[in-house]
């Protein structure tokens, strides 16, 4: 196959969108071709069949470059391709599809999120395949939907022998952006809870804010923090690059996610890759989680749940065993080898 993708970003570097430079390495090791439209590009290190093209967000803010070059990249590599991959952003069906279909190209759609608007109901009609998690993370009905699960790059996960923790203090990280819809608020009023019942542990943040709201956000959880009196317990580690993280979870005894019930969260499977458990408030997991979902799971926006949750994973007597189950159910349904084989089969059927 040969392929045209197209994304927000290229950065083997960058905190968030790091590890969509594994997927291309692998689309990459099976395809012929490979053509990358991203928005905005910085450090890439991929195969000689790979053609990165930038829209130039990296240069500054400019929406007539960005569809100017989108349209032009579009049209000068129309025969380096012959199916488009559109990864999260329903827009760049919306604009690249009328090229695309007069070109004859079969387009697909991958888009994990709970949140249904026009945009993706406009695109859905113009996509040849989607692609998705969960029911609950693509939520239109259409036969085009396939369910995907979420997956990451095993290989890199893998703890070496010669980890060695900085301290003995029981250790939470949660990963991901600042966000509201984090909910990192609760975690931090769960952390409170616990200190009050004499556990000793600190809480790790890793992510940055990006958007306004973010920033406004984080300076609330930072308010919160001071409240409470948690400031040597909750720290801000700021954005970490993709490639870096496994050491976090190695050196970590248990993973937060605090999202509502939705599309998979990567970094849970991340953590369980690397060998740490993980506390969720998305029920989307409970497949996962098997007969120990009701220990992982928690009411959303609960803080006592959550910290009950924490509390009976510090107290339980067997961890290795929860541990060991959640590391191989990741591996054996979240491969991203197997994911991007599949994402190409069904593309090819289409």
């Amino acid at each position: 196959m040969k392929l045209l993708i197209i994304t927000q970003k290229v950065n083997k570097d960058d905190g968030y969108f790091g590890f969509f430079h594994d997927w291309l390495k692998f689309f990459a090791a099976k395809c012929e071709e490979l053509t990358v439209i991203s928005l905005e590009t910085g450090a890439y290190d991929l195969p000689s069949n790979v053609r990165v093209l930038s829209l130039g967000k990296e240069d500054g803010r400019s929406l007539f470059k960005y569809i100017t070059r989108y349209y032009r990249y579009s049209w000068k590599y129309r025969n380096d391709y012959t199916h488009v991959f559109c990864h999260m952003n329903p827009p760049y069906v919306i604009l690249g599809a009328p090229l695309w279909k007069l070109l004859g190209k079969k387009i697909a759609l991958w888009y994990i999120h709970r949140n249904v608007d026009l945009k993706l109901r406009f695109a859905e009609k113009l996509i040849d395949v989607a692609y998705t998690s969960t029911p609950e993370s693509f939520r239109i009905e259409s036969k085009k939907r396939n369910f995907m699960g979420q997956s990451v790059d095993l290989v890199k996960f893998v703890r070496p022998a010669d980890v060695k923790r900085d301290d003995d203090i029981f250790t939470v990280v949660s990963v991901g952006r600042l966000t509201p819809i984090k909910n990192l608020d609760t975690l931090i009023r769960a952390t409170r809870i616990l200190l009050d019942r004499g556990h000793k542990l600190k809480v790790q943040l890793i992510g940055a804010a990006v958007m306004e709201g973010d920033i406004a956000y984080e300076k609330m959880l930072h308010a919160l923090i001071a409240e409470l009196k948690l400031e040597e317990n909750v720290l801000f580690v700021g954005n970490v690059p993709n490639k870096e993280i496994a050491e976090y979870y190695w050196k970590s005894d248990l993973s937060l996610n605090l999202c509502p019930t939705g599309g998979m969260d990567k970094a849970i499977l991340e953590s369980m890759a690397a060998g740490i458990p993980a506390i969720v408030s998305n029920e989307a997991f409970r497949g996962y989680f098997g007969a120990y979902a009701n220990q992982l799971i928690f009411k959303l926006r609960d803080p006592e749940g959550c910290a009950n949750k924490i509390e009976g994973y510090i107290k339980l007597g067997d961890k290795k065993a929860l541990n060991a189950f959640l590391h191989q159910q990741v591996y054996a349904r979240s491969s991203l080898e197997r994911l991007i084989t599949n994402i190409l089969t069904i593309l090819e059927k289409a």
